[in-house]
C-alpha cells in the first residue's frame, strides 16, 4: 500500500509563492500518474495538477493554468507544486493522489488509487 505525505502548507499573502511536496513511501511501484487535488470549505475536491511519471506530460486546471507548476522527482519518489501569484480562492487543503495505471481522466479523483491526509494552504492579508 502506498502512503503518501504532504508538506510545504502554510499561511501566505495574497500574491505569494509556496512550494507544496508529497512523498511517497511504503511500495516499490511507481505510478501511471501523479496529482494534486484541493478542497476549501463547502465545496467538492477539485482537481489542480497532474504529471505523469514516465514522461513528465503535466495538465492543470483552467484556474491554476500559468501560476502554478507540477514537477516530479523519480529518484526521491516526490512530486511538488510550485505555487505562484497565490490568492484567497486558493485557499484550501491540497491532496497529494497517485495512480497505479494510466488514464486519460487525470481530472478525476476516481482514477486515483492512493490519496494522502493533505496540507493546508491558506492566503491571507
Amino acid at each position: 500500500q502506498v502512503q503518501l505525505t504532504e508538506s510545504g502548507g502554510r499561511l501566505v499573502q495574497p500574491g505569494d509563492s509556496l512550494r507544496l511536496s508529497c512523498a511517497a513511501s511504503g511500495s516499490r511501484d511507481r505510478p501511471a500518474t501523479m496529482a494534486w487535488f484541493r478542497q476549501s470549505p463547502g465545496k467538492a475536491r477539485e482537481f489542480v495538477s497532474a504529471i505523469t511519471w514516465w514522461t513528465a506530460d503535466t495538465y492543470y486546471a483552467d484556474a491554476v493554468k500559468g501560476r502554478f507548476v507540477i514537477s516530479r522527482d523519480q529518484n526521491r519518489n516526490t512530486i511538488s507544486l510550485l505555487m505562484n501569484s497565490l490568492i484567497h480562492e486558493d485557499s484550501a487543503i491540497y491532496y497529494c493522489a497517485w495512480a497505479r495505471r494510466g488514464s486519460g481522466n487525470y481530472d478525476r479523483a476516481s482514477t486515483y488509487d492512493s490519496w494522502g491526509r493533505g496540507t493546508q494552504v491558506t492566503v491571507s492579508s
